[in-house]
């Protein structure tokens, strides 16, 4: 044998022994130092877990009545993994099921195809489509129906009483959500959904598992995990097929507290009818500057209680009916309520955007004199005041001489915060000032809470815009692109509907690329009263007149106003939440309150909305605010506070394209106070002297809740656990006659 062969010997016997080693290495670390986690996966790979929801919460108002609550419902289930063992894999099932519930084959497959799963045109099931996010191996609920209806109930007999021809389909008794005061205060309430496998991926996530219902919008939402309990677990052993071979072990669920709000379901009641009425009225009105009826095509109204923060009422309109989501909503009335131009899911109190108008002009009040403006002094107030080459006019061109700050706030005189603005202005350094410089009249308004969420205990909310140098800058930089294409190329997609409106977007884009960086005095001056780039929300203007009622704390606003033991056992109420103080002098904030008084008095903005209405009992003060839209009608504000001279409440109302302020949103606030004091023929629906209940409502031993103030009988020390609910069969004869308690979540069986 050569050297050589000798020498590639040496090298194939050395490679061979690297890859045994190798081998063996790799043996060692699968079988010794990894064997316990892979045994531990092996096992997880058999174990299945399927929820069993735990009976939810309920929704209360201050009175302890129900805003949200369950009902129980007949709840049909497909078992997948059942349905597909029987022949044909089920096909035949669900053609006799699609009968029976007046549906396709199609939208049964889609509800019961867990999400992810390839379909037989080789797309991908996803949560968008309508698909299962929950466990294979759990039932999958397609369709409820009414106790109470008994044509609904027929289609549930003819599943139950031929069981034999539905392997796989269950109808249960079930608790679902329910509202027994329908679509009222929908936007602050929310819906549920089930978790989606999006909301498993999400960093953090510690919720509950695919399937289970959570909170998706509004209390639901936020005091979700409150509300939701724990569900229940039942742990499944399964072979490599998914079969279910044995049950490892299970854990019962425990039911959610009931949530207490500050909102009055009577104030609500009333906040929603008079700003309905109102919005109808304001249609019926012709605007002689469009040459049309105001389209009024929405709104909001609020009440606060000022020395809290807490909402009472929070209405808008228009809104939706939550129990289309129960259990699940459909495609069609979901398509119908996304693409409402008037957009019914969005609340126009927390998330809409709009000039406040005149209504902001307290807010100026007190940057101009707290920049060192007499709160004595007197004011020009000509018919309009000249920046540059644009003139500035007085609404309607009304001109008062000079006018104290009271007079200025009652007539609503435009052109004295015009100068004070432009002069304020040129003292920062006009144009050439550089951002971050003290700005006296943004700064004023950010610290009464314009420009930032309020911190509201719901999931969405709108922040709004407070424009100064820095904005400006800002917005400029990242715009700019955009809006210099724009003013090269024009708006021709507009142009071809409405050129006129296309002509106005070119000049404000050429405007805009020019200069658009410059916080310019014309940006100034329509600031202070509430015009330009100034959009705030409903809410933030009630927050705000609030702390002007209350002497000058600006709360966090708050729905939830306590927490209830499903037992009884505990009570925890939820305090306000104090955010900060204005920096505004007490004689300011005192000469304001006071000079609003006049507002609907004789000779005051709203003195038409007013004629008549009794204010030797209930003295309001308050501020009319006509927000002019490009484009549009102007929107109509009325913020207010009563009794004037030792507030409780604050309301305020908005309607976009209402006409102004006193024509349109200060009538229904009148509506508003009538019927909550009971003025003008009206019931009250405060209590006496103007009240609402302070404690917290109660669960009485049966379970059924007291109004505040309840005397509930001292608990035993160790209480008896409740029995396990029994299980109902429903034969060829019915409904078991029993009603079904609302707080149970799994209450019965229907078949066998």
């Amino acid at each position: 044998m050569s050297d050589r062969s000798r020498l590639r010997l040496v090298v194939l016997r050395v490679l061979v022994a690297s890859i045994l080693l190798t081998l063996l290495g790799r043996l060692a670390y699968l079988q010794v130092d990894q064997g316990a986690a892979y045994a531990r996966a092996t096992s997880d790979n058999r174990i299945r877990s399927v929820v069993t929801p735990a009976a939810r919460g309920q929704v209360l108002d201050d009175r302890g009545l129900p805003l949200v609550n369950n009902r129980t419902a007949l709840v049909v289930s497909v078992n997948r993994t059942l349905l597909h063992a029987a022949p044909h894999q089920g096909a035949e099932v669900l053609a006799r099921l699609a009968r029976v519930l007046g549906t396709s084959v199609g939208e049964l497959s889609r509800i019961i195809t867990p999400c992810g799963t390839r379909l037989p045109d080789g797309t991908v099931a996803r949560a968008s489509t309508k698909c299962w996010n929950g466990s294979p191996l759990q039932p999958v609920p397609v369709t409820s129906y009414s106790t109470e209806r008994p044509d609904e109930i027929n289609r549930v007999l003819a599943i139950t009483e031929h069981q034999e021809d539905f392997p796989g389909v269950t109808a249960r008794y079930e608790a679902v959500r329910e509202y027994p005061q329908g679509s009222m205060a929908a936007h602050e309430l929310g819906y549920l959904g089930n978790v989606s496998a999006e909301d498993l991926k999400t960093q953090g996530y510690h919720g509950p598992p695919a399937g289970a219902q959570v909170g998706r919008l509004g209390l639901e939402a936020v005091y979700d995990t409150q509300l939701r309990g724990v569900d229940g677990v039942q742990k499944l052993l399964v072979d490599k097929d998914s079969n279910v071979t044995g049950t490892l072990g299970s854990v019962p669920p425990k039911a959610g507290s009931d949530l207490v709000l500050s909102l009055d379901t009577g104030v609500q009641r009333l906040a929603e009818q008079a700003l309905a009425d109102g919005i109808t009225h304001a249609r019926t009105q012709y605007d002689k500057n469009a040459g049309k009826n105001y389209v009024a095509p929405g709104g909001a109204a609020i009440v606060v209680e000022v020395a809290t923060g807490r909402l009472v009422a929070v209405a808008s309109n228009p809104s939706y009916d939550p129990g289309l989501f129960v259990p699940r909503i459909s495609p069609k009335d979901y398509s119908r309520l996304t693409n409402d131009p008037h957009q019914p899911l969005l609340s126009a109190a927390t998330q809409g955007l709009y000039a406040p108008g005149s209504t902001f002009k307290i807010v100026s009040t007190a940057a101009a004199v707290t920049a060192g403006n007499s709160l004595g002094g007197t004011y020009p107030c000509p018919s309009s005041y000249k920046v540059g080459d644009r003139v500035f006019n007085n609404f309607e061109g009304e001109t008062f001489g000079n006018i104290d700050w009271r007079t200025t706030l009652v007539k609503s005189c435009d052109t004295v915060y015009y100068k004070l603005a432009y002069d304020q202005w040129v003292r920062e350094g006009g144009v050439t000032n550089q951002p971050g410089g003290k700005e006296a009249f943004p700064q004023m308004a950010r610290a009464w809470g314009f420009g930032t969420k309020t911190g509201i205990d719901l999931s969405d909310e709108r922040h709004g815009t407070i424009t100064d140098r820095i904005t400006k800058t800002k917005d400029w930089q990242s715009l700019k692109g955009i809006k210099c294409a724009r003013a090269k190329n024009g708006y021709p997609e507009v142009a071809r509907t409405d050129p006129a409106r296309a002509q106005y977007l070119l000049a404000l884009a050429k405007e805009f690329c020019t200069d658009g960086y410059r916080y310019n005095a014309g940006d100034a001056v329509l600031f202070a009263i509430g015009q330009g780039d100034v959009l705030v929300t409903p809410l933030q203007l009630s927050m705000a007149y609030a702390a002007l009622a209350n002497g000058g704390t600006l709360f966090e606003p708050r729905l939830a106003k306590g927490l209830l033991a499903p037992d009884g056992s505990s009570a925890m109420a939820l305090p306000p939440v104090k955010r900060s103080v204005l920096p505004v002098s007490k004689d300011v904030l005192a000469y304001v309150r006071d000079a609003l008084a006049g507002v609907p008095a004789q000779g005051g903005t709203a003195q038409q909305a007013f004629k008549g209405f009794p204010l030797g009992q209930l003295a309001i003060a308050g501020k009319t605010g006509t927000a002019d839209v490009a484009g549009k009608s102007p929107t109509s504000w009325f913020a207010s506070f009563a009794p004037a001279a030792a507030p409780r409440f604050a309301v305020v109302v908005m309607v976009p394209e209402g006409g102004t302020g006193g024509t349109t949103a200060a009538p229904i606030a009148r509506a508003i106070y009538d019927g909550m004091y009971g003025l003008e023929g009206k019931k009250a629906v405060l209590g006496p002297g103007g009240t609402l209940p302070q404690a917290l409502p109660v669960i009485r031993l049966d379970g059924s809740v007291g109004p505040p103030g309840t005397t509930v009988p001292a608990r035993p020390a160790t209480a008896s656990p409740a029995p396990a609910p029994t299980t109902q069969a429903l034969g060829p004869a019915g409904l078991p006659a029993a009603d079904l308690p609302r707080r149970t979540t799994v209450l019965g069986r229907l078949g066998s």
